[in-house]
């Protein structure tokens, strides 16, 4: 059974409650049960629950993060009893979505209550789809007049969209649906991307790789969509034409694990599968580990820019560059870097910057 759990975010007025008719009719179609956890907060509100009628907001959060995560299980639960084999979990919104909504006190102090970190939130969902508010790149179509509950100015969408992708940067798999293109379309590449990110009919990944100057840490760690992330990664004894790995991946001693099996299709493509696995596989893993290759670590800075994901990778044997990845769904597509970041050259089709080269040539 393949059970996968993806959130499915955005702005005010981005296109959630059409996305998910589009999700349901896509991927049943392609013989998944489609599971679709409700909007937490619209339940509680509804209900009679809410900032205005509990004492503080931070007596609210509370109650919505513990029945975010209880609802979520059920969910879960419900999933392995099913009769089909794929299993798509969709939550519509989830755990981070609220931070938007504390300061960082309430925050920490709701990680408390439901004894988890920030990272093991982040990180329990196997994808997030951002889509962004009619109010960036498309205004003429924001309205309010299809929600109640909806009170911003294109203005305040548009920062609190941005906000949402600040939430969830750092996430391993964060995709930003834009509206460089009409709504039926935008719609046709969320599918398409979540198909992708499933394997459908073939998992693969497309990125584009470049060595840059080595990054203003301080600029980077001021950005409220940027996450540091820090990496352990680990080569298993394989054949020649496929790498497998494993890595820890978190930060502030909290971390998940993660295997990953790639297949070169072409300089751009990969065929792709991974999957969370625990502590104790990761462990009994790396018994396997490729001697001849030493461990690679790394610090990652997840960067959200213009509707665009980098993920920069710091390396402790590096004083001078770095490297900046990109994943996406046409290898056409154009990249806007930040202007503080300085790109020397692009190398993705280069094997001297291929991690497994790095952990080679520079063992622990």
């Amino acid at each position: 059974m393949e059970i996968s759990k993806i959130v499915i975010t955005g702005g005010p007025c981005a296109g959630k409650t059409t996305a998910m008719n589009w999700i349901s009719n896509a991927f049943r179609e392609r013989g998944y049960d489609v599971l679709f956890v409700p909007e937490t907060a619209t339940e509680l509100i509804t209900g009679g629950v809410a900032p205005w009628t509990c004492k503080t907001n931070s007596d609210y959060q509370h109650c919505h993060m513990r029945f975010q995560l209880d609802k979520e299980k059920v969910f879960e639960q419900a999933a392995k009893v099913m009769k089909k084999d794929k299993i798509l979990i969709v939550c519509d919104r989830a755990a981070l979505d609220n931070k938007v909504y504390m300061d960082e006190a309430t925050f920490e102090s709701v990680c408390r209550f439901v004894g988890a970190s920030e990272v093991e939130l982040r990180d329990q969902y196997d994808a997030v789809f951002h889509l962004v508010t009619a109010a960036k790149g498309a205004e003429e179509f924001y309205t309010n007049a299809n929600n109640a509950a909806r009170i911003e100015t294109v203005e305040e969408a548009a920062a609190m969209d941005d906000k949402f992708i600040e939430a969830w940067t750092g996430h391993p798999h964060l995709r930003v649906i834009d509206n460089s293109t009409d709504f039926t379309d935008k719609m046709r590449r969320l599918i398409a991307e979540i198909s992708s990110f499933l394997g459908e009919p073939a998992p693969f990944e497309i990125e584009r790789k470049y060595l840059i100057e080595y990054p203003d840490l301080e600029w980077l760690q001021s950005i409220p969509s940027c996450e540091k992330v820090d990496i352990i990664q680990i080569y298993l004894k394989v054949d020649e034409n496929e790498e497998i790995r494993v890595r820890q991946r978190g930060s502030d001693g909290h971390y998940i694990y993660y295997l990953t099996r790639k297949i070169r299709i072409n300089e751009h493509k990969h065929l792709k599968t991974e999957r969370r696995i625990s502590e104790n596989e990761y462990l009994n893993l790396i018994m396997n580990a490729d001697a001849s290759l030493g461990r690679i670590r790394k610090e990652r800075y997840c960067l959200a820019y213009k509707n665009q994901y980098f993920q920069m990778d710091v390396y402790p044997f590096w004083k001078d560059k770095a490297l900046a990845e990109i994943e996406m769904y046409d290898v056409s597509d154009e990249v806007f870097f930040p202007e503080q970041i300085k790109v020397i050259k692009e190398v993705t089709d280069d094997p001297e910057y291929k991690n497994a080269s790095l952990a080679k040539h520079r063992p622990e």
